[in-house]
């Protein structure tokens, strides 16, 4: 296990996955859509919001534990779905689900995720953990992996609602970003000032989208992947298609990626169990506003009717607390997960989680509370309620 104590804020670890990551897959990690924008402004928003210090409060017994649709947390923190997860360090997934496991927080395995879902089942032992569902074409395909997400012990199901269409992410363009690496001669070079990323990738046999290939109709090995994904994702998605996946599943329901009152309600109508106030990351539409800046509006809509999430930007536990004041019961963390990872495994991971929760614990108690359920907009300075 290496000291990782001087890695103090989320900032040092990210600095360490850009120097171990190949370009390729940092880059797809760390870029959002066209301008970048919303994906910088998710970050920026939070450091616009001002909190309240209190003086003279009993700072003693303090908690960060709360519930996620009734699963208790060790904080309202859980981490949330990303693709390639293990381009970024051989197994990712699966140290990330670790990682969660010993912590006490939630994993969520994406639909695009290099480790299958029985892998992670395996590699918990079959601790309970939450997978991403997006919505394809092919329903038949969709009806399998929900019933393989059950069959592996998956307590609840999130629904991404917002990648329709694929979003412009101009250096995923640029890179020719493709799993495995395509062996061009820029990628070539890259690759070979990443000595332990390439000698974790030769150690494990998980190189590929491992819920697909090998499920999805037709898609036995990377070049017939490539040509089933291009066509997979669904433009004509609509509530409907909601209602069904209930049905299938049958169990929790988080539906991710609302960033408007109106389509909050109709996610209420649906019957899910949370939605999580996303923009992707910024890696859809840009120009949106930043997740938190479209947070208080939808939690004081529908929040009374339904648990209320958001991600987008988070890189400290000030950044989990500004988000409890102002409506979300629970956040998700992306970025801040996959740069622990990348620089250095499960260790890192556990890292960012000890980061986060240490911070999260120190200003809350600044704050004047010592119980996370307790928060309210009442920490934040007036112009910012």
């Amino acid at each position: 296990m290496p000291d990782l104590s001087k890695m103090t804020c989320i900032e040092d670890l990210r600095r360490v996955a850009k120097r171990r990551v190949p370009r390729m897959f940092y880059d797809y990690a760390d870029s959002g859509a066209w301008t970048e924008g919303t994906y910088r402004d998710n970050e920026a928003a939070f450091q616009k919001i001002k909190l309240r210090q209190r003086v003279a409060v009993n700072m003693e017994g303090r908690s960060t534990r709360t519930t996620m649709i009734g699963q208790e947390v060790a904080m309202p923190v859980a981490i949330a779905p990303t693709g390639l997860t293990g381009m970024q360090h051989a197994d990712g997934e699966i140290l990330g689900a670790r990682a969660a496991k010993a912590f006490g927080i939630p994993f969520t395995l994406s639909t695009m995720s290099i480790c299958s879902l029985e892998d992670i089942a395996e590699g918990t032992d079959r601790h309970p953990f939450w997978f991403q569902l997006y919505v394809m074409r092919d329903r038949e395909f969709m009806a399998r992996l929900i019933e393989r997400a059950k069959a592996a012990n998956c307590s609840a199901l999130q629904v991404t609602l917002d990648l329709q269409v694929m979003g412009q992410r101009h250096k995923d363009i640029k890179n020719g970003l493709s799993s495995p690496p395509k062996p061009t001669l820029a990628n070539l070079i890259n690759l070979a000032t990443k000595p332990h990323w390439c000698l974790g990738m030769l150690g494990t046999k998980r190189r590929t989208f491992g819920n697909i290939v090998g499920h999805a109709r037709n898609v036995s090995n990377t070049s017939s992947l490539a040509s089933w994904t291009a066509e997979q994702f669904d433009p004509s998605l609509s509530w409907n298609d909601i209602e069904w996946i209930k049905r299938l599943w049958g169990g929790k329901l988080i539906l991710k990626g609302i960033m408007d009152e109106q389509d909050a309600r109709l996610a209420v109508d649906t019957g899910a169990d949370a939605i999580v106030v996303s923009n992707h990351g910024g890696r859809q539409l840009d120009g949106a506003p930043a997740s938190i800046d479209a947070l208080p509006a939808i939690a004081d809509a529908v929040g009374s009717r339904i648990e209320v999430w958001m991600d987008g930007g988070i890189r400290g536990g000030q950044d989990v607390l500004k988000a409890r004041a102002l409506g979300a019961r629970g956040t998700l963390i992306g970025r801040s997960f996959l740069y622990g990872l990348g620089a250095y495994g499960e260790a890192g991971v556990t890292r960012a989680l000890q980061i986060i929760h240490k911070e999260l614990d120190i200003t809350m108690a600044f704050c004047g509370h010592t119980q996370i359920d307790t928060v309210d907009r009442n920490i934040l300075l007036p112009a910012n309620c």
